[in-house]
């Protein structure tokens, strides 16, 4: 599958894209207000314990503590010759005011802080330095065994005589023995340079710091599969080109200085697909469609028929429609950069040998994702469950702010509900309790437009009927500054007050 790495870097935002055979699968983009803190290091401060989740809160020098679990910390089992099998709590891991390194895992999302780990890593193109254990680890994408005995016995002498433990990319597959040599010594010196940092470092400061996102991509994104990196911007160009001659030689003839008059990103419509990629609705080659539809705890995605009406019965249409989808799915998990547990409801299917061949569709594309998935075949509701690691905000999260009119629901009140709620308010006016017998004055009733013609039409009896109850003149006024759903209603007294 022939790749692309794209590059579009300004002043104020830096954008990659990754394009596989002419589409466009991942989207990374980071602002001068935002960049992802994702890989770095901290030297932490517990701040607070909390036994009842297992968890504690790490102050790192971020907007919010980082929140730090106990599954995610790295230590000694503490067991004991009665129970062997004791699993320590919180409190028997870590105490107010303790500081220790923490490496981010997932960055602050909402309003939640930073999700943190004592298991430290540092990345290079081929390996993953784990300072703080001893074991050599394969990634599991490499399943050749002649090729796995390989990365053993080259990585295997390294670990025993520095003490640190690696794991093999997927990328090492194709490193040379020296390749492989050379990256696990500089990932080394890096860990000790950063050992020395940590001594004078003050608790809440950073004493790592992730490659810019630019050369982050390009090390885990760029592989065998690459055609072109392309780049529009100088200085980045040059930073690629001197990290590629260090650290992956075999690829800095991809690396191309883009100098069209156009954008990088216009060749393959990337701006089309980021808006696309904003919408609920995708749809899919037959006429069919995907809702997609993200919520705080989960992802749903929906698959309809819509305009494709097949050509046999119902069940080769479900089955022809469930197929592409399930095709369709897992590039638009990627591009939207969707995580956690996602369930997918496929139109439903009696023949099991078709559910078995969709689901496996869906597993084939899932196993080409760099992220870990992990898939749960049809529920007896006929749902797929599968989770996928989240480790940063989503598209739609980093490019988008909840509605202001609907707050985030997705939905606004009618002009009908909203003057039902008008004629409430206006008939609490009229009560013995809420009638202004002795002012001088009138009522003003500022809306939207929509509301108001319904007033005026639709409603105009009960409106008027209303009116004359409240013993003072209704003044209605359309404000096009108001959202949808408001309304104001006030008294004005003749006197310059109003109430």
């Amino acid at each position: 599958m022939a790749e692309e790495l794209l590059i579009q870097v300004c002043d104020f935002e830096s954008r990659v894209a990754l394009i596989k055979d002419g589409a466009v699968h991942e989207v990374h983009l980071a602002r001068s207000a935002g960049y992802s803190v994702t890989g770095n290091i901290y030297l932490g401060k517990v701040v607070r314990i909390i036994p009842g989740m297992q968890a504690a809160f790490v102050e790192i020098g971020l907007e919010r503590p980082g929140f730090l679990h106990a599954a995610d910390i790295q230590a000694p089992l503490i067991t004991t010759a009665s129970d062997p099998e004791h699993k320590p709590g919180i409190r028997e891991l870590l105490h107010d005011g303790q500081e220790l390194l923490v490496q981010v895992e997932r960055d602050p999302i909402g309003a939640k802080g930073a999700r943190l780990s004592t298991r430290l890593t540092l990345a290079s193109k081929y390996l993953v330095l784990t300072p703080t254990s001893q074991q050599v680890a394969i990634s599991q994408r490499i399943d050749e065994d002649a090729q796995r005995q390989r990365l053993f016995k080259i990585l295997r002498p390294l670990v025993e005589s520095a003490g640190y433990g690696v794991i093999a990319r997927t990328l090492s597959e194709d490193a040379s023995a020296l390749g492989l040599q050379q990256d696990y010594q500089r990932l080394v010196q890096l860990w000790e340079q950063l050992a020395a940092t940590r001594e004078a470092a003050a608790p809440g400061s950073l004493v790592y710091e992730e490659l810019p996102i630019q050369t982050r991509l390009v090390r885990d994104l760029v592989g065998p599969d690459t055609a072109a990196i392309e780049v529009d911007h100088a200085e980045t160009f040059r930073r690629l080109d001197d990290y590629l001659s260090k650290y992956a030689p075999v690829y800095r003839d991809k690396l191309r200085y883009w100098q069209d008059h156009s954008s990088v990103f216009a060749r393959h419509n990337i701006e089309g697909e980021i808006a696309a990629a904003l919408s609920p609705r995708v749809a899919l080659p037959s006429g069919g469609t995907l809702v997609i539809e993200q919520t705080e705890a989960m992802i749903s995605i929906d698959v309809n028929t819509a305009s494709f009406l097949g050509s046999k019965n119902l069940e080769e249409t479900a089955f022809r429609t469930n197929l592409e989808a399930a095709g369709v799915i897992p590039r638009q998990l990627q591009l939207r950069n969707l995580g956690g547990i996602i369930v997918i409801d496929f139109i439903d299917m009696a023949n099991s040998d078709h559910q078995d061949s969709v689901l496996t569709e869906l597993s084939n594309h899932l196993a080409k994702d760099s992220v870990t998935t992990n898939v749960v075949g049809f529920s007896d509701l006929g749902l797929v469950q599968l989770s996928r690691k989240r480790s940063r905000q989503s598209l739609a999260q980093q490019m988008c702010a909840a509605c202001p009119h609907c707050e985030g629901m997705g939905l606004v009140k009618t002009a009908e509900s909203v003057c039902m709620e008008v004629f409430r308010a206006m008939a609490a006016e009229a009560t013995d309790e809420g009638r202004r017998w002795d002012q001088e004055g009138s009522y003003s009733l500022v809306t939207t437009a929509a509301v108001a013609d319904r007033l005026l039409d639709e409603e105009s009896a009960v409106f008027a009927k209303l009116s004359a109850g409240m013993g003072h003149p209704v003044r209605l006024q359309v404000d096009s500054a108001y959202a949808p759903g408001r309304f104001d209603l006030f008294f004005v007294s003749d006197h310059h007050g109003s109430s």
